[in-house]
């Protein structure tokens, strides 16, 4: 039986104070619920409450999807072209999957001085947000003692511009070294710390900082662009988080081996990155003891072509790898449609399994 509140047992994580567990994190993308069967997948849920503590059987399956048809944000709505914030248009393929964006605002940078940035006042960049409802929200959280975490959309800084100017446009454009972008990069990184200040004002334990910038191999912009033109945006709002006490976590997908030094310079406490892109032994030689490492499971291999037995395996070396008895792990799991349905429940099994192990 765990002695450890989950909000103390975070914490201890955090700062290697000696947890009674690994958080788990089994996280479903909304896309699974249209492309599997919906009776497995609660059957899964059911089987597994470590993992999901508060599921609750809908009694209704087609109302259920219904009601996740009708909730899904709008970079997740397929066959319906979402126009953000920023004025980006979003497109995808499967319902419940965030898409890719086909139009951008800012492809023509001559353009930029009619260009006008979102209000955070009334949005979050890929959306509109009640702050009202979303302080209520905080507030009956931390009144229930839990650990309390908020942040910036995923994409909220490099992958916004390259959504602004396109990917090819933002790469010319620092090639270029052209000065429309320091007062496009100061606009995005106005809008997104005042959505963290916002926060911060609410009394969050953590605010998270994700966006992608690695690819299968190596990161999607050079190290030095990156010092130069991201890595400011990246310590300003890791400051303006530090400075009030917030727990920092920063998140990747990809191969960031040579950009990491840089992205948690300044303050990044939990950095939540990928195991087999990455490498599981220089994930260990390079934050094991160190700094809190928030793994995400491979989805790519092992998961999604492995037997059980691979799963098991996989999970119980990374945790033998990269924790440590006084804590520094935790670990998320993201399903996607494709993985096998018994790989599915291998992973969500080994993950209860290796919770405990120290």
């Amino acid at each position: 039986m765990n002695r450890l509140s989950s909000r103390e047992n975070m914490l201890r994580t955090i700062f290697f104070q000696g947890p009674d567990y690994i958080p788990m994190n089994y996280a479903i993308n909304g896309s699974c619920y249209f492309q599997y069967d919906l009776n497995e997948l609660f059957d899964l849920m059911e089987r597994h409450p470590i993992l999901f503590p508060n599921f609750v059987r809908p009694k209704d399956n087609a109302a259920f999807l219904e009601g996740l048809r009708t909730g899904m944000p709008g970079v997740g709505r397929a066959g319906e072209p979402f126009t953000d914030d920023f004025g980006c248009v979003w497109e995808t393929p499967m319902m419940g999957l965030t898409g890719t964006v086909t139009k951008h605002p800012l492809a023509d940078l001559t353009k930029f001085e009619q260009y006008r940035f979102p209000d955070p006042e009334v949005c979050m960049g890929i959306g509109p947000i009640d702050w009202k409802a979303e302080e209520a929200r905080i507030a009956a959280a931390k009144a229930a003692g839990e650990f309390v975490g908020a942040g910036l959309r995923h994409g909220h800084t490099y992958l916004q511009l390259t959504d602004l100017c396109s990917y090819e446009g933002f790469l010319y454009a620092m090639m270029d070294e052209d000065p429309v972008l320091e007062p496009l990069i100061k606009g995005v990184n106005d809008f997104n710390c005042a959505i963290i200040q916002k926060y911060i004002d609410m009394g969050v334990d953590l605010i998270s900082i994700p966006e992608d910038l690695g690819m299968q191999s190596g990161p999607m912009i050079t190290p030095e662009h990156f010092k130069k033109y991201i890595k400011p945006s990246y310590q300003r709002m890791m400051k303006l988080a530090r400075d009030a006490g917030c727990v920092v976590h920063m998140h990747s997908d990809g191969d960031i081996r040579t950009l990491v030094d840089d992205i948690i310079d300044g303050g990044c406490q939990i950095i939540n990155l990928q195991d087999l892109v990455n490498g599981i032994d220089w994930i260990a030689e390079r934050f094991r003891g160190k700094t809190c490492v928030d793994l995400d499971i491979d989805r790519q291999n092992v998961t999604f072509g492995g037997t059980p037995k691979d799963i098991d395996d996989l999970i119980r070396e990374e945790v033998e790898k990269i924790g440590t008895p006084a804590g520094g792990l935790m670990m998320v799991y993201g399903l996607y449609p494709g993985t096998p349905i018994e790989n599915a429940e291998a992973v969500a099994a080994a993950m209860e399994k290796y919770r405990l192990l120290r």
